[in-house]
Parts: structure tokens; sequence; C-alpha cells
């Protein structure tokens, strides 16, 4: 519903684990028993806490949320965690069906359940019912279709959780399958597929499944379409019929697995489910079993290319292996895939840069179906690798030959096992819907016990088994796929149209494997010292405040963990002033970054991160992980920046990259080149990427480093350091950083990054794409930067929200992408409605929303004030929701800093003046807005696009209004 996430969550989900008996029992087992009534007091309080054990989920030691397990009557099994700093509740419902069950004759049926379950039930009809109660209370929601899952979640105001399960336990109780939004929703899902139909990657397993074992269900078409989801003949059951019978068939208690994570105690979380999930039907059912082969190992090896969108040039070499979700407890494909995917000195990685052959390289398993997976090994190739796959197999083969001769070894795996269990024991929840649906999907895959673990769990190392993997991973046992825009094909894959060609019996693969393969070493970057500091502050504060440099720390020991986060802004005046600087500054971070690559991998493996990336005001180091052992990777970082030759071919690998990032960007989602098209026109500086594509033709490695030297020359330093470390350490790196940048400019030197101000008639905008589909984005900009008009605007585009979605998109039709709320750009406040459709010219759209505006102006000259409380709350609860991540917090402060928000207080003051907000003030804005300054991104298929610069070159900026 809405974007499914079925692309974007794992495809490995696993079939249901035993249970331990105690969960067998009927009826609110809570992992508590009484004893009989003839046991002693003692022996029952050890059985309590035998069964408690059992069942509770094994969590890490600073973990203080309580848990318990209940399994009611019905088979239905829930996890409940009680998180009393939690600022929202969530829910996620996990159902261990998917698109493996759909008949054969109605592809998409599943996953147009999914879709239809939203729609309406018996308590609450209204097809935007639930929609409008999850967003009106701050909230959001979603669900996805995969294979073998469909998940459902939310998550929402603490207070209103309870009437959001209500709305929500009643889609799997009385949906009503409403026959008036059957048409629509297909059309619906139609759009879906339609919006993904260029996906390479979605191409590409379209042809995967042309070639893979057509009797195992995970190998059919999943989104639907018009044409799988038609109605049939007369006499046939209807496609409504259809969907109620697949619901009756597969939706059942024993299937389902529910998490719910709030601050509510878990009294009160288990009376929110026996009430309200007691009574979903106890069909009896299990969890399907997939035990046809997902390849036909008698028609391998099989050698397969596929044209491509992108410009991009892939190669995939793929292995039938046994699920490893089997084995998840010794994780023996993870060690293989560790040894593969390695990119550290001596790696294939490694090997294949330094032939100029390939820039990125993954390894690990896909196309799980709880018995039979895919081994994968994919790799990004130059087009000088695309010359030389043969030579690139012969060297993937000699890696899996070292492995099998020299690298099976127990202290590798003792040293993987170590980096899981330091993670686990430090682990970050995330938000509660994340944790929701993490749960909730992991129930369905692994013991109650092992739900949180089962990712971290290495019991020790399985010679046997690991051997095992490793024979699978042979010539003989081959399928390799390679995608490039070149490609010619006789044949086109059916649901995605990607020309391809089974080349398997005129080659002759005779090829020879690079010399320089070795294993790695063992990890220097492993952090020994991982002492617990208690020191908290509220907010950062200056420990140096220098008119070239400036450093703010924050001692953060509420994520009970030893890890810093680091953040240096090296700014310079001219790092975006054209489009060649700002190549050059893209090209001067990933050349960083691709330089390190090799020393820091293993730094990588052992939890820390150091990353480069350039900005308007010029180039951010950041780095984050383990306190201990950090400074190792700063100081390498500085010295390389510095001191360290830019060879050619590292230069030609960064700027190949990014020039196919560039070319690649008019076949990216149309509305998201819409959102670019509007930044380019109302941001300064900001460079189409056509034009750092064409600035970037004409460098090389030498204009790299004269732009080093200058970039280096004229500097301003800020920092910042939030996490587990006190103010000494921080001076002490902090200064450290600065003695050897030499920072030597002001904050007046270092121009800032600007929104416009919409003035006159602007033209309609149309981006630079290839995409065939339609858009319309739609832009009511405010009339200043004030927090005053930020908080009205905020407002305003909560209380758009669900009517202009539900409309637009559930009763007209028009698009799967469809949206509308709240998108300042900067501090620069403003409105976006956005609709991308199919088959709708942007005209009508254009005609869509301006009857929806027209009558969204009577609903909100007909609002109370009362009627606004709700959203003014939403928002309120939104600007103030609880950090839930180290990387998340220092995200946000940075950000803050970056609007020169010293006091670290804005979104406190903003927050505060949403409350104030009234609606009289938003019925008088309202016209003003809608006429005054508007902007229109539009697309049809073939429309020209638009020299955004000549056309908005007269902008000024959007005025800052005094508070």
């Amino acid at each position: 519903m809405m974007p499914t996430l079925a692309a974007t969550l794992p495809d490995r989900l696993a079939p249901r684990r035993a249970l331990p008996l105690a969960l067998a029992l009927p009826l609110l087992l809570i992992g508590t028993l009484l004893g009989s009534a003839d046991a002693s007091q003692s022996d029952a309080a050890a059985t309590e806490a035998a069964i408690a054990e059992a069942i509770t989920p094994r969590v890490s030691p600073h973990d203080t949320r309580d848990y318990r397990v209940l399994t009611l009557d019905n088979g239905l099994t829930a996890l409940l965690v009680s998180d009393p700093e939690a600022d929202r509740a969530a829910a996620s419902m996990n159902v261990a069906v998917g698109s493996a069950q759909d008949p054969d004759d109605l592809a998409g049926l599943a996953h147009f359940l999914e879709h239809m379950l939203f729609l309406g039930t018996e308590p609450y009809p209204e097809a935007d019912g639930y929609q409008r109660y999850i967003r009106r209370h701050g909230g959001n929601f979603n669900a996805f279709t995969a294979p073998q899952d469909t998940n459902y979640f939310f998550d929402i105001e603490p207070d209103a959780f309870p009437g959001a399960l209500d709305r929500f336990s009643e889609f799997f109780l009385t949906p009503l399958f409403n026959a008036d939004q059957l048409e629509s929703e297909r059309n619906i899902v139609h759009s879906e597929y339609m919006a993904r139909i260029r996906d390479d990657g979605r191409r590409e397993n379209d042809v995967l499944n042309q070639v893979l074992n057509p009797d195992n269900p995970t190998t059919g078409f999943s989104v639907g379409s018009r044409e799988t989801l038609a109605d049939p003949a007369d006499g046939e059951p209807t496609l409504r019929e259809r969907v109620i019978d697949f619901y009756e068939r597969h939706y059942d208690a024993n299937v389902m697995q529910l998490a719910l994570v709030g601050p509510q105690s878990l009294d009160e979380l288990e009376g929110l489910v026996t009430e309200r999930f007691a009574d979903i039907a106890d069909r009896g059912l299990s969890r399907p079993e997939i035990e046809t082969p997902l390849a036909r190992e008698d028609e391998l090896p099989r050698y397969l290319e596929v044209q491509s969108v992108s410009d991009r040039r892939q190669l995939r070499f793929l292995f039938p292996v046994p699920d490893p979700i089997q084995h998840y407890q010794y994780k023996p494909a993870d060690y293989l895939a560790n040894l593969l995917g390695h990119e550290g000195e001596g790696s294939l990685l490694a090997v294949l840069r330094e032939a100029g052959l390939a820039d990125g390289l993954a390894a690990g398993v896909t196309r799980g179906d709880g018995h039979h997976a895919l081994f994968a090994v994919s790799i990004s190739l130059t087009p000088a690798g695309a010359e030389r796959l043969d030579d690139i197999q012969a060297s993937l083969l000699e890696a899996i030959e070292l492995i099998r001769d020299e690298g099976l070894d127990e202290w590798r795996y003792d040293e993987q096992a170590r980096l899981a269990e330091q993670e686990f024991r430090f682990q970050q929840h995330g938000s509660p819907l994340q944790g929701s649906m993490r749960l909730a999907m992991n129930l369905a895959r692994f013991p109650v016990e092992d739900v949180q673990y089962a990712a971290y769990r290495m019991d020790g190392f399985d010679r046997e088994l690991i051997e095992d993997y490793l024979d699978k991973l042979r010539p003989e046992r081959l399928l390799r796929l390679y995608s490039a825009p070149d490609v010619e094909g006789e044949r086109v894959s059916p649901w995605f149209n990607a020309p391809w060609r089974d080349i398997t019996d005129s080659l002759d693969v005779e090829g020879e494997p690079l010399a320089g393969l070795a294993l790695p070493e063992p990890n220097p970057f492993i952090a020994e010292d991982l002492t617990l500091l208690e020191e908290q502050h509220e907010r950062p504060s200056a420990l140096v405040d220098e008119e070239s440099f400036s450093l703010w720390h924050m001692s953060d020991a509420s994520f009970n963990t030893p890890k810093v986060e680091w953040r240096f802004s090296l700014q310079h005046p001219e790092a975006s002033a054209d489009p060649r600087r700002a190549v050059l500054s893209q090209l001067l971070a990933g050349w960083l970054d691709d330089s390190l690559n090799e020393d820091f991998y293993p730094a990588r493996l052992a939890g820390q991160r150091a990353e480069a990336y350039a900005h308007a005001r010029g180039i951010t180091l950041a780095f984050s992980g383990w306190r201990d052992r950090q400074e190792q990777l700063i100081e390498r970082t500085l010295a390389q920046l510095k001191e360290a030759e830019i060879d050619a071919a590292s230069f030609e690998r960064v700027r190949y990259r990014l020039q196919r990032e560039w070319r690649n960007a008019p076949q990216a989602a149309l509305f998201r080149q819409g959102h670019r098209t509007l930044t380019e026109a109302l941001m300064r500086p900001q460079w189409p990427t056509e034009q750092l594509l064409e600035a970037s033709q004409t460098l090389d490695a030498n204009d790299l480093r004269d732009y080093r030297e200058a970039f280096l020359d004229a500097l301003r330093l800020e920092a910042m350091a939030v996490g587990n470390l006190d103010a000494e350490l921080a001076i002490r790196v902090g200064q450290a950083v600065a003695e050897t940048l030499e920072p030597n400019l002001t904050q007046e030197a270092i121009p800032d990054l600007t929104p416009l101000r919409i003035e006159g008639e602007l033209p309609p905008l149309h981006p630079v794409t290839s995409r065939e589909e339609s858009l319309v984005l739609r832009y009511l900009q405010g009339a200043d930067r004030s927090l005053a008009t930020q908080a009205r605007l905020a407002v305003l585009g909560q209380v758009l929200d669900t009517p202009f979605y539900h409309r637009l998109r559930t009763e007209e039709q028009l698009g799967y992408v469809v949206n509308a709320g709240y998108r300042p750009l900067l501090d620069a406040p403003g409105l976006s409605l956005l609709v991308q459709s199919p088959d709708t010219p942007s005209a009508e759209i254009q005609t869509h929303i301006d009857a929806f505006l027209d009558d969204f102006s009577e609903q909100l000259a007909a609002m109370s004030d009362a009627d606004l409380a709700t959203y003014r709350q939403a928002v309120h609860d939104e600007l103030l929701k609880r950090d839930t991540s180290l990387s998340g917090r220092t995200n946000r402060l940075w950000r803050a800093l970056s609007f020169g928000d010293t006091d670290f207080d804005r979104r406190e003051r903003l927050a505060a003046r949403v409350l104030e907000v009234g609606v009289e003030e938003l019925q008088e804005l309202w016209p003003e807005l809608r006429e005054t300054a508007v902007a229109s991104v539009t697309f049809d298929p073939g429309t020209e696009p638009s020299d955004v610069a000549a056309l908005t070159h007269h902008l000024e900026p959007l005025p800052e209004a005094e508070e």
C-alpha cells in the first residue's frame, strides 16, 4: 500500500521455526505460568522462571525494554515490547503468505489483496478511514508483499494507539473487499507496475525467472497488472470472489505474527492485543513450504546477457545453494560472503580495481525460499571490464579455490563472531516502527528467543558445513548474467520488456585469472576498550570558537554504546561556484574515499565508518564508530587528503562513477526528477546534472591535484563530536585536525546556500528525463522564512495529506505515486502536491488538482479550531520526535548547526509556534498561497526539457523575516 517495500526489504524470508513447547499451550501464555495446585511454591517459581527464560527473546545487555510473548487461543503469536521512552507506538502484522501463493491464472493476487485490505472494514467502511486516522494523529502506514510474506505496519501517537489497532485489526477480521473499489485499486496496482517497469533490478530478475525452475512458485510475476488481474469470462468466479477465496484459504491466525512496540506497559499492550486479535479465524493452517528446487541443476551452467536501461555494466555470478536460513546459528554463507566480498588488499575487488576492470563488488545470498537460494557475487564493471568477462570469472573461481585451500580457518570465523557480538552487545533498536517490522518478520523466521539475536548469532566454526556450501560454488553449477545498455537480445522478458539472450551454446570460456589474490590478514581495527562513559549533555556546547575554526561537543550516553560520531565541514568559498568546481569538489571527496577503500575496509568490518561527501560549501568528513581506534582513521584520512598522490587510475575510476551517475539521472524515478528540477530552480548554487557531466569531460588528474592545493589553502573548519567521549578527547582530536588543515577563513567568507522567491508568472518547468510517464508537481511557496510561516505551512501540509492522496489516487486513480504535504527547501517553507501517472496527461492532472484545491478551500473554510487541533499536535510531535540512534541525533544537530542554530533549539521554537497556529490564520493565508508564489514542474512523454537557469535567473532570495 502506498509505495510497497518489497523491493527494499530483504528478499530472504525464511519459514517459521519450531517454537518452544511452551508456546503451543493455549491462550495467553505470557512468559510465566502458574504451577499446579499441588506443586510447592519454589517449584512453581522455578517453573515460571524456566518458561520465561525459554520464550523471552534474548536481548542485548543494555536493552532496558520489557518483553512478553503471547500465544492466543486461535494460534496468533504476538511479541510485546514496552519501551517507556518511546514517543511513538507501532505495530506490524506479518502474514506468512505472499506472491508465491498466487494462483497460476491470477499473477499478483496476493499483492492486490494487500491493497484491498486498506479500503474499508465492517466497523470502518470508509475507504480512507484508516489512513485518515493514522495521518491525523501523526503516524505513518504502509505494507509490502514479498514471495512468502505480506507485512502490514503503522506507527502513531501513543494516545491514539488503541483507535489505530481497532482499525488495523479489522483488516484480518471483517474486510469489505468493496466492489466499488475493485477497479480503481486494480488501476493503482497497474500504475505501481508501470512505475517500476524500467527498473534494471526487476528486469534482470524477470530474465532470471525465465531460466530458473518454473515450478518453483517464487519465479512468477508478483506485482500484478490490469492484464493479469482482469475479471474472468462469464460463468467464472469474479475477481472479487477470487480475492475473498484467497483471503479465506490463506489468511489465518496460525500464520500471523504480530509485534507491538510502545510506551504502554506490558499489561496494557496485552489487553490491546487480546481484545482485538483473539477472534481472527483459526483455520488450522501452517506456513506454506516450498519443496521445488529454485534452479534446475541439469541445465547449468548458463550464460545470459540482458540489455539494461541505465548506463551501467553489471556481472552477476549465481550458484544454487541450500537456503542458509536453515543454518542461521552458524552462518556458513556469511563466512564465505565475507571473504569473497572483502575489499582489502589482495581481495578479488582490489585485484579487479587495480587492473581497471571493476569499481564495486558485493557477495551474499539472494532469492531464498526457506529451502533453496542463490549465492550471488555481483560486480560493477568499468568499460574495460566489460571486455574481459571470462578473465573476471576465472579470477572469481581462483578466489573460491584460494578459500577452499587456505581460507577455512577457525580464527577467521571467531573474528566475525566477535564483531557480531560487539554489535549485538551495543545494539541500537531504531524507531518503534522499524523495531516492530523487524520483530514481526523475525517471528516468522526464527524461534522466539532469537528474534533479536538471530542476525548476530554465530555458535561456532563448522568446517564441514562451510565446505558443503563452498562445494556448491563450482563452474559447472554457475548461472552468469551480464547486463549492459549495448546488449542486443532476440528474446524479450515477459513482464519488464528486457531484451536478452542465452549465449551458453556459443560461449567457450577461456579466461585467465588475475594475479595477486590473497586472503585477508587479522583485522587491526577491532575495538578493545568498550567502556561506557556516563556523562550526558542536553545539547552541544562550543569547546572552540575561533574565527576560522569552531568545535562543538556533546557527551551522550543515552544509547548505551561506546560510539562517537564526528563531523568535519571543510568549507571553501568557491566549492560550488560553477559546475567545474562543483565537479572537482565531488571528485576530491570521491577520490579520498576511493583511495582509502582497501586500507579502511577492515575498519568498516570492525564497526568504523569514514566517508567524505561534497556539498555546496565544500566537503564534509564524517566518522562513525567505536571510540576506541577512531583517532587512527581520522589521522589516516587527513594524511591521505593532504599528502597522498592522486594517481590517474583512481581519478579515472571516480570520474567514471560520477559520470555514470549523471548519465543515468534521466532514468531516475520521474517524481524524483521533478523534485530535483524544482531544487535547481529555487536554490543557489545548484547545478543540473547535464552541466556537471559536461564539465567533467575535460578534467584530468592534474586538474584535481591543482584543485586540492587551492581547496586546502583557503578553508574554514567547523566540527562536531557527539557520543561517548569527554571534552578532553574531543578537544585533543579537534585541535589535531585543525593543526593539520590550518583553516584561515572567517565564516563571512563562505557563501550561503540560498533559497529563491518565486515571483511573477513562472512558466512550467520540464525535467530532463527519458521516462514515459506524466508528472505534475505543484509547489506553493510561503512568503518568507520565518518560523511563523513555516509553522502555518507545516500544519496546512498535514491537513492536505490524506484527502489529496485519497481523492487523486484512490478515487480518481491518477497514478500510484501521489502525495501532498509540507516540503521546505532548507528553511524556505512550501507545500508540494505531486502526481505521477502512467497514462493521464499532465494537463488533465492539473485540472484534477485545481478541482481538489477548490473543494479543499471549502473544507478549510468550514474547519473549526477544534478540528485543527489534532493536526497541530501531529506536526508538533513529529518535530519533537525522539532520536532513535546516535547517528540520527548527530545528523539532526549537524543540520541545525548548518542553519546557524547555535542554541540548538530551533525545532523546539518551531514546535511551540505550531501549537499557536489558528484556523483563522490558515483560512486567511490559503487564497494568497494558492495564487501568489506557485511553481509547477510538469512532464509528458516527448516534452522538451526547460532551460531552468534561464527561466529562473531573475529570482531573488526569499526574505528571512524578523521573528
